[in-house]
């Protein structure tokens, strides 16, 4: 939930795996762990930035995502 929390966060913008690394102070590998499935679902793109580094966005055109960020919003008002 932590790094799709860091991604719900930054919904509008790219960020690398570094970032969420930083963000989240998980390791870059639980990050890469945690994200693959995300983008193999379609939840996130990751689009490819020279040679080595890769961003990642969540997919806002994806239903799936949509949902998400509508449940997580609904529980931080319940929460509040």
């Amino acid at each position: 939930m932590t790094v799709l929390k860091n991604l719900i966060g930054h919904q509008n913008e790219s960020t690398y795996l570094s970032g969420i690394a930083e963000e989240t102070g998980l390791s870059h590998s639980s990050v890469s762990r945690v994200i693959t499935p995300l983008i193999e679902s379609g939840i996130v793109i990751e689009k490819p930035l020279g040679k080595q580094i890769r961003t990642f966005q969540l997919n806002m055109e994806s239903d799936a995502t949509r949902l998400i960020i509508d449940f997580y919003n609904k529980i931080n008002q319940m929460l509040e």
